[in-house]
């Protein structure tokens, strides 16, 4: 069974990305083909990215990363969950990106996006990077508006059709993450 790792891509105070994640993981884990599991950014303490050579050419040695990368490793796929700040991602989500490079290769991932309208720009620079690290993102996604489905832009309370749109989009990432095993492995 495939292991799918549910990113909460923002560790500001007050954020969304939680309600969102664990909204997300629950319907995943109705299913019965995969193994889904919340990862949240928060958790590791990661600094901002600042080391000397890149990820490509040699992992780093920081404690906080290398749990991070051990994380990520054990994954076959992931749906990334991140709030759109001025047109793109939170630089947590980033540097949590940055720092790895092995780990994120030949992976699954699908995008569950946030903001005034729908954090759609935010995905689509989230694209340019995963691509760049060999993950390979289902086009499905979900969008999700603070001004619809989050009460006074708070209280998460998703539009009913946006779980289809979750399921479209774990169909696509659990089948595209069982493909991938392959070469994850080799």
């Amino acid at each position: 069974m495939v292991r799918i790792g549910v990113i909460v891509g923002s560790t500001r105070p007050g954020r969304k990305a939680d309600a969102v994640a664990r909204w997300v993981r629950d319907v995943a884990a109705k299913r019965g083909d995969a193994t889904v599991e919340l990862v949240d950014i928060a958790d590791y303490a990661l600094p901002h990215f600042d080391e000397v050579l890149p990820p490509s050419m040699a992992p780093s040695r920081r404690p906080a990363v290398r749990r991070w990368a051990t994380t990520v490793a054990g994954f076959d796929g992931f749906v990334f969950v991140t709030p759109e700040y001025n047109h793109s991602i939170p630089g947590a989500l980033k540097d949590s990106l940055d720092f790895l490079y092995q780990e994120w290769q030949h992976a699954a991932a699908g995008l569950v996006s946030y903001g005034v309208h729908g954090g759609t720009r935010a995905a689509e620079h989230l694209r340019l990077v995963l691509g760049q690290l060999g993950v390979a993102d289902v086009r499905s996604q979900v969008a999700l508006s603070l001004t619809t489905d989050f009460v006074n832009f708070r209280d998460f309370r998703p539009a009913a059709h946006h779980e289809q749109a979750l399921g479209t989009m774990l169909d696509e990432v659990v089948a595209w993450a069982g493909t991938l095993r392959t070469l994850r492995r080799a």
